[in-house]
């Protein structure tokens, strides 16, 4: 028999041969032994009793000389999440322990292991570095790690955590979820169910479940601000949004277009959530966009809207007029349909007929005739405005005035005896009249039909527990939009600190809106075509304050920070 040499063995056990640490015929038993019982070179070498998983740890990285990590002194709560599977991470015997730019730490306690390097550099398209550490503690870590992940989803939440009674299609149709039985996995049930409860019970307006290429997250959108609140393995990822596409009544084999659906939950006895749900098909999967819906909110009355009292009054002057159109206008997410319905709210009497056309229904409410919108099915706002022409109506209200012909319709019936409410996606106020002329619409048919126009925007407001005056410089405040006879001492600026009762400073939001009634003057101006300037001038002459004005009497009186004006109005 011929003898072995070293260069019969590779990897780890050639580098500690050669390094005078490991006998060559102990080496060349331990790699018989490690391949007979499919196992690994390192750890047929410490089972053996050769030598110690620390002092192998040791020998390693002076070898390589490469940095040697006490697994023990690790938080494996700040470890990295999906950035690896853990089943490749268990299979390797590897840890990921931190990121940096482009490159992986890597735990390992056999560097040489080239089939691991070019397995993570494939899966992460990421270069490695190592770290040495003790076989046996790495073990024990990858093992609680794979078994954590196993358990993820249970551990989000157990049963006490729930006061969900259950949750109903907003269709009657005879399809249940037995018809996806993939979808039926009680860990996927428990988890949305817990991220819907938090969301309602964080006050969040949307929940944002997004996947990537290595990791799932999820998001709320608390008091206008997102921030991450999960991180689940991204393998839940398909069986995620199955789930939440089978309740809401949407194609669970269709992945390829945008989907919209609707979910309600129900907690405690008498207490119902509307969701508006939103499919995205993106590179790495669908995301899902649900929208809490809080039937409440439209019942708040405007005096919680945050109205001021003179705009208050313009409201609800142009309200209890028989006839004409009122506009809200402001970008998606800043309160509009909350505004309309509480207008309806107070309108919706037992002698008036109100019909709603929306795309779809966000809040339901009795004594109101609601319709959703179907483009596939021809039912379009327009087509539903016609057929309400034909219904009797007082009240219309058309969720957004989207293109000629619906603006059109809408304007006949406020011009022939209906109160007609309707959104338009603008900056302000005036350039809304501006707006409505570029859609093509007759100056005017805009000048004999609309009364009033209500730009909005919602911003934060201050913790009224932990709000601090502000150390705020004149220029600054002056820069800001403030006069300077307004400098005088008689307020002071408040901002966010943060508190256990709030969101970094900031709880709940309030409303900063421009209100301008469209009286003789200002139809003069549409009617020869005047521009949105000549509009905000003639708007100024008559007491309506800018939405900058508007945020910045809500700095004055304390209710929000000029930080917070600025970044959501324009000067």
């Amino acid at each position: 028999m011929t003898a072995t040499t070293p260069t019969a063995l590779a990897g780890l056990a050639r580098a500690l041969i050669a390094a005078g640490k490991l006998p060559i015929a102990t080496a060349e038993d331990i790699a018989r032994k490690a391949q007979a019982s499919n196992s690994s070179f390192v750890a047929q070498l410490i089972a053996s009793g050769t030598v110690r998983a620390a002092d192998l740890a040791h020998q390693v990285a002076t070898i390589f000389a490469m940095p040697l990590l006490d697994l023990d002194a690790v938080d494996v709560h700040h470890l990295p999440k999906n950035l690896l599977d853990p089943k490749l991470c268990a299979s390797y015997h590897v840890l990921p322990v931190a990121k940096r730019g482009n490159r992986l730490i890597m735990a390992t306690a056999d560097p040489t292991n080239k089939e691991a390097v070019e397995k993570i550099k494939f899966t992460t398209q990421m270069g490695v570095d190592w770290l040495i550490v003790e076989h046996d503690k790495l073990l024990r870590l990858v093992e609680q790690l794979t078994k954590s992940t196993a358990q993820a989803l249970d551990s989000f939440s157990s049963d006490a955590d729930f006061q969900l009674d259950e949750i109903k299609e907003t269709n009657d149709s005879s399809e249940s979820d037995s018809d996806a039985p993939d979808v039926e996995d009680a860990p996927i049930v428990k988890f949305l169910h817990k991220m819907l409860i938090d969301a309602f019970n964080m006050r969040a307006s949307d929940l944002h479940f997004e996947p990537y290429e290595h990791n799932y997250r999820v998001r709320f959108r608390v008091d206008g601000e997102l921030r991450e609140i999960a991180s689940p393995p991204v393998a839940i990822k398909d069986k995620l949004a199955s789930r939440i596409k089978v309740i809401s009544r949407m194609d669970i084999s269709e992945k390829r277009v945008p989907q919209d659906g609707r979910m309600k939950l129900k907690i405690g006895p008498d207490r119902v959530i509307d969701f508006r749900v939103s499919t995205l098909p993106t590179l790495f999967g669908e995301k899902i966009v649900i929208r809490i819906l809080d039937p409440s909110s439209a019942k708040m009355g405007i005096d919680a809207l945050g109205y001021e009292p003179e705009e208050k009054e313009r409201l609800l002057n142009a309200i209890q007029r028989p006839y004409g159109m009122i506009l809200v206008t402001g970008p998606t997410g800043s309160g509009k349909t909350v505004s309309l319905y509480s207008c309806l709210n107070l309108l919706n009497q037992p002698g008036v007929n109100i019909s709603t056309a929306e795309d779809p229904s966000e809040i339901n409410m009795p004594g109101v005739n609601q319709v959703n919108v179907n483009e596939k099915a021809g039912l379009t706002f327009a087509a539903a405005l016609k057929s309400f022409l034909r219904q009797d109506p007082d009240v219309i209200m058309v969720g957004e005035i989207r293109d000629l012909e619906t603006a059109d319709i809408a304007i006949k019936a406020a011009q022939t005896g209906h109160l007609v409410l309707s959104t338009l996606h603008t900056n302000d106020a005036p350039t809304t009249l501006t707006r409505m002329r570029n859609m093509g619409i007759a100056p005017f048919n805009i000048a004999s039909s609309v009364i009033l126009i209500t730009a909005q925007r919602l911003g934060r407001r201050l913790c009224a527990k932990c709000k601090e005056p502000a150390d705020i410089p004149d220029q600054a405040l002056l820069d800001a939009g403030f006069q300077e006879e307004e400098l005088d001492g008689s307020w002071v600026p408040y901002k966010a600190v943060g508190c256990p009762a709030c969101n970094n400073g900031y709880k709940g939001r309030v409303g900063i809106y421009q209100v301008m009634p469209v009286g003789e003057a200002m139809q003069e101006i549409i009617l020869r075509d005047g521009s949105a300037l000549d509009i905000a001038n003639q708007a100024r002459k008559e007491g309506v304050k800018s939405l900058r004005e508007s945020g910045l009497h809500k700095v004055k009186q304390g209710v929000t920070s000029l930080e917070e004006v600025l970044a959501v109005t324009n000067l």
